[in-house]
């Protein structure tokens, strides 16, 4: 993004730019006492999924002007309907994409050879059981015997098949949808992540580490760090792992769309989205409207950050030598790309169920204890915004 800005204060000299890159569970609140105290940024980037929080407390500005449909710059019609809803809230649009970004597989192909696979000629699996076959035969013991074999040793693995720590709620959130899951009922007024759909997809994931010794359990393991020293073979992880996985030298990476354990092809995906306060105008309005439209011409170059460019005209550009996981994971999103829960409760929703997914990941709650926990929280929290 600093190289991106740079050259467009090049081509506009007469605007000057500052940017500050701030965590997100910092930035959140910053951002909401900014508002209360009327000091907010000229514009601010953040996920699609916070639309709501920010325009229920009525501090966005609504953009739908800027799309071409209603005269503006840019092109309705040139990103994904996935991507169109996100912006909006309530029948109002409040944003501009930047990207997509979401979940996808990197595999270590020397880690397949190791198992005796060969990764360029191994189709990747699209139902559960075929997933564990395969990763039983890439988790190896001290012995090089694998996790189908009847004398491995679960306590002494050297190369994990699998990895449900990397980010849980969102492969949850995949695995869910996959199942048929919603996660609040059709009149909006119940949380429903406790279903059956929900309960299967939590299943799943802990039997990869408690039944099939695929996995190891999330607590104390980290998975790119292992990943980078050869011992984890695959790993569900984002487009935002393109750059990262070019820093581990030692491995050579394959990359495969998301993961499909359900019946139904399902991936999360987020949306980097440009949103502007409600009270921005004059000359700041101005200079936001043109950085942001001067962006958005040039999404090209915010590939290289991993993430895949949210106009359709532009992935169509990207070169598959320099961006296949850009590519190959870009096209799922478009295809069959889920969103975060539309709440403006959505921290409170992760709150809830952040420590929940944990808790049964290691070992601590059945998945519908678990599930039942953190959807009687989302409940409390959905209660006071109402349907």
């Amino acid at each position: 993004m600093t190289s991106i800005l740079t050259n467009f204060v090049k081509d506009h000299p007469e605007i000057s730019v500052t940017m500050e890159e701030i965590p997100w569970g910092t930035m959140y609140p910053k951002l909401q006492t900014a508002f209360v105290g009327g000091t907010p940024p000229d514009v601010v980037i953040m996920h699609s999924a916070q639309i709501p929080q920010f325009a229920t407390y009525g501090v966005l500005m609504d953009l739908s002007s800027w799309y071409t449909d209603k005269g503006g710059f840019f092109p309705a019609d040139d990103i994904s309907k996935i991507t169109r809803d996100g912006m909006d809230w309530k029948g109002v649009t409040y944003g501009i994409p930047l990207d997509n970004h979401g979940r996808g597989i990197w595999a270590n192909k020397g880690a397949f050879t190791k198992a005796g696979l060969n990764f360029d000629t191994t189709k990747e699996p699209t139902n559960y059981a075929d997933w564990v076959a395969l990763l039983q035969k890439l988790t190896l013991d001290k012995n090089g015997k694998n996790a189908a074999d009847p004398a491995f040793d679960v306590n002494n693995v050297v190369q994990w098949g699998w990895t449900v720590g990397e980010w849980e709620l969102v492969d949850f959130i995949g695995a869910f949808n996959q199942n048929g899951g919603n996660w609040i009922s059709a009149d909006g007024k119940t949380i429903t992540i406790n279903s059956d759909a929900g309960v299967t997809a939590l299943q799943e994931e802990m039997d990869l580490v408690t039944k099939y010794h695929v996995s190891p359990a999330p607590g104390g393991f980290d998975s790119w760090g292992a990943y980078a020293a050869g011992k984890l073979a695959v790993m569900p992880t984002g487009t935002w792992f393109r750059n990262q996985a070019a820093l581990d030298t030692d491995i050579t990476s394959g990359v495969w769309p998301t993961f499909q354990f359900g019946p139904k092809q399902a991936t999360y995906m987020g949306i980097h989205t440009f949103m502007v306060p409600a009270t921005e105008s004059g000359a700041q309005l101005d200079a936001v409207k043109t950085m942001v439209q001067w962006i958005s011409e040039h999404q090209i170059q915010w590939a290289a950050s991993g993430q895949v460019p949210a106009r359709l005209s532009v992935q169509a550009q990207l070169d598959p030598v320099n961006y296949p996981s850009n590519i190959i994971i870009g096209k799922t999103m478009v295809q069959y790309g889920v969103l975060d829960w539309q709440s403006p409760v959505l921290l409170s929703f992760f709150d809830a169920v952040n420590p929940e997914l944990d808790a049964a990941l290691n070992g601590q709650e059945t998945a519908k204890q678990a599930l039942d926990n953190a959807a009687a929280r989302m409940q409390k929290a959905q209660d006071t915004v109402g349907s």
